[in-house]
């Protein structure tokens, strides 16, 4: 009796025609991977972040005259200067010319005196002796180093002009520098001089290092070296 077969299978072991229910499969996607359609995306498309049409594809939408001129207003603003303003220079004029030497060789700025001559100097720019603040510089004028016409050219500022010695130091000699007007210090980026226009004085021209744009002016930038180098032949 104990040996007879069964026609059945035990409980635990009869087969099931249903998935446990975590194994289920499911037609629907997760909420956070769903799709969205493109009128969905609030700001995207939009160089100024506002939403596009909402409904249907970006691609079949039309383009509207709102987003034409956003793009073009975002590509028409002018492009942001990187660079840090990293060199400073002291602007100046001589007759219609607008000239700036590097701030670190300036020594002091004092009103306009009239040079004593000095006999057996006559090099070319040599002007004499001045005294400034009880010192004795010899006084070298620029615009007959650089061939600049003094009383050329009148030049319009909207302000009163007055005319300064500038007190500069090079190769432990001093000197004062006639000019006919003292804009002041102006900042600059290094990367961003301008080059000089090819109509600019040819004497000047070929002592400028470049052109520093201060508001409407254009300011000669000069080569701090080769001005040195001709101050010191004024006194030979």
């Amino acid at each position: 009796m104990s040996e007879r077969p069964t026609s059945q299978l035990p409980t635990s072991e009869q087969p099931t025609s249903e998935l446990p229910t975590s194994e289920q499969p499911t037609s629907e996607l997760p909420t956070s991977e769903q799709p969205t359609s493109a009128g969905q995306h609030g700001a995207a498309g939009r160089p100024d972040g506002s939403p596009g049409k909402s409904g249907g594809s970006t691609l079949a939408s039309s383009i509207d005259d709102a987003y034409l001129r956003g793009w073009a207003e975002h590509f028409r603003a002018p492009e942001l200067a990187t660079e840090q303003a990293d060199a400073s220079a002291v602007a100046f004029r001589i007759g219609a010319e607008w000239l700036a030497l590097p701030t670190a060789i300036f020594l002091r700025v004092a009103p306009h005196a009239l040079p004593h001559r000095v006999p057996h100097r006559n090099a070319r720019g040599m002007r004499g002796i001045v005294n400034v603040g009880g010192q004795l510089h010899p006084c070298v004028g620029l615009a007959e180093l650089l061939g600049i016409d003094e009383d050329g050219g009148a030049v319009r500022t909207g302000r009163h002009t007055f005319a300064r010695l500038l007190v500069v130091g090079w190769e432990g000699r001093s000197y004062a520098l006639p000019v006919a007007d003292l804009h002041g210090i102006v900042r600059y980026a290094s990367a961003r001089l301008a080059a000089p226009a090819a109509t600019i004085n040819k004497g000047v021209q070929r002592f400028l290092t470049g052109v520093v744009a201060e508001g409407d002016m254009r300011i000669g930038l000069l080569d701090a070296g080769l001005v040195g180098h001709q101050l010191a032949r004024a006194l030979r």
